[in-house]
């Protein structure tokens, strides 16, 4: 990663590029697969998941979470699934940041989201704290992610999603290896940008802590469906309006284990159907987003 921090991005100077077929505003809908990848005992770890739908709640040492484990099922059993449908009752296409271990064991669904024209987006290899393994063992995990998800899918991974934060090792890894446009471990911007990594370029697509179902999780968050509706549209005019001076990307954080539940998912299709009675704004992969930002700035 980078040594010294960025606080000042485009500043003033924000770029004038526009987004295809005249587009004001790229959303992009990110599914974050995990279920079947999170630390549990089942998966022979030393540790598991605490933090469910019922918040955060410890067991005695060495007591398996049945509670836990099946709430995540939840997300592969059916949470999955329902996000599929809408976005296909819809027309949109997403991104699945997605754990490889977690689409091998359920290839179904794996092969339902690459049929219907949404993203594979490597989350590496198991749903894990990368910063807590050693570079060797990271670029070992790297690799493993981009075989495992080509099996699985048929096609490999172009860009790239840590759990919680990336290690200092991260975008070197990711350039050395090759085959990646891209890496989403940024919260600091609503368009893309370049870094420099091993002298070269490299494109960071960011990403979103906040237009996230994450926060059904956590207190205070959202309650109701409605809550996470108006959450999103009250983000999507603030850069609907920007976007008519300076392009504009809008990123909505989704799990299948949390938007997936019924009482929940009514709040994201009021979000996409509020979003598409705009004809300027574009629903795209991350894929999409990172290949013309890079073909728009080929000679910058």
């Amino acid at each position: 990663m980078q040594d010294k921090r960025d606080l000042v991005g485009y500043g003033a100077a924000a770029p004038t590029v526009a987004w295809p077929d005249d587009a004001r505003l790229a959303v992009s809908l990110v599914v974050n697969y995990e279920e079947g990848s999170e630390r549990s005992f089942a998966m022979g770890d030393s540790s598991q998941e605490s933090l469910t739908d019922w918040g955060s709640y410890r067991l005695p040492q060495g007591i398996r979470n049945f509670t836990m484990e099946s709430m995540f099922e939840y997300g592969s059993r059916v949470g999955g699934w329902r996000l599929l449908d809408i976005f296909k009752d819809l027309d949109v296409k997403s991104t699945f940041f997605a754990s490889a271990v977690a689409l091998e064991q359920n290839p179904e669904l794996a092969r339902r989201a690459v049929g219907d024209g949404h993203e594979i987006c490597s989350h590496g290899y198991r749903w894990e704290e990368v910063f807590r393994l050693t570079k060797d063992e990271e670029r070992e995990h790297i690799r493993l992610a981009v075989a495992s998800i080509e099996k699985t899918c048929g096609r490999r991974p172009v860009g790239w999603f840590c759990r919680y934060t990336p290690s200092v090792h991260t975008r070197a890894l990711l350039v050395e290896e090759g085959g990646f446009l891209y890496d989403s471990d940024a919260f600091n911007d609503d368009i893309p940008y370049f870094v420099s990594v091993e002298a070269g370029r490299h494109l960071v697509v960011p990403y979103t802590p906040d237009n996230n179902d994450y926060n059904f999780w956590l207190s205070p968050g959202f309650v109701t469906a409605a809550d996470f509706t108006t959450y999103l549209c009250d983000a999507f005019d603030i850069l609907y309006a920007e976007s008519e001076r300076t392009p504009r990307m809008m990123s909505v954080g989704l799990h299948p284990r949390i938007i997936g539940r019924p009482g929940r998912i009514s709040g994201l299709r009021g979000f996409i159907e509020y979003a598409k009675r705009r004809t300027d704004v574009w629903f795209a992969t991350r894929e999409q987003i990172a290949r013309w930002w890079i073909e728009q700035h080929q000679d910058s």
